[in-house]
């Protein structure tokens, strides 16, 4: 599997191209905007994109989702059914930002708790890990290469905010446990925004779960 990050948009949003090394493959994960710069570098790589994967869907994950996906005619899989809320206001979130005008979708797969997806060769296990903002976030780990995406559950030295409307301390502690505290020690996880870091750094040095 090889991995390439490009942070867009003004909030820097990690979005990731996946690649399956042995079919060339690949998939998007959260393209919230520059679309026109993801293409460009989609077509560098030459690969083959199959779909795009969404753990869910806040403008700044999926804002270029409806576009990507009508360039390519790529399926939609993620996130669970819930976010249909927040996917039929991406226009809001766009004027709310002021990002560039989001066009709402329809995924192709909603995804549920210990549902997996394909990339390539590739297998992923989906966790649905509801933060208090979004209750229908899902979570996207890799076993073979011990690497997981997590959105805004997780990040190095910190975690999603609670202070929105609805928000719950509880809420995400409990999510971060149940589902990426019991990885082992060496996975290394990819957030919506920051640095990689490992379960194990975290787990001894983040003051939110410790």
């Amino acid at each position: 599997m090889k991995v390439e990050i490009i942070p867009v948009t003004p909030f820097q949003q990690n979005c990731s191209i996946i690649i399956c090394s042995e079919t060339n493959r690949a998939a998007v994960v959260d393209p919230s905007g520059e679309v026109e710069r993801l293409v460009d570098r989609i077509d560098a790589l030459g690969v083959t994109l199959e779909k795009i994967l969404i753990t869910h869907a806040h403008i700044d994950h999926a804002g270029g989702t409806k576009d990507l996906a009508d360039k390519f005619d790529l399926p939609i899989e993620g996130p669970q059914q819930e976010d249909i809320f927040w996917i039929d206001r991406l226009s809001d979130q766009s004027r709310m930002f002021q990002f560039p005008e989001a066009k709402p979708f329809v995924p192709t797969r909603w995804l549920e708790h210990d549902d997996t997806v394909t990339v390539g060769n590739l297998t992923f296990d989906v966790k649905h890990c509801p933060v208090p903002y979004t209750y229908s976030h899902v979570v996207f780990i890799n076993h073979e290469n011990k690497l997981a995406w997590v959105g805004d559950v997780l990040f190095k030295g910190s975690m999603g905010r609670t202070d929105f409307p609805r928000g719950d301390h509880q809420t995400l502690i409990d999510s971060i446990h149940s589902s990426l505290m019991t990885l082992p020690d060496d996975y290394q996880f990819i957030s919506g925004h920051g640095d990689i870091s490992t379960i194990g750094h975290e787990r001894q040095t983040n003051p939110y779960i410790r």
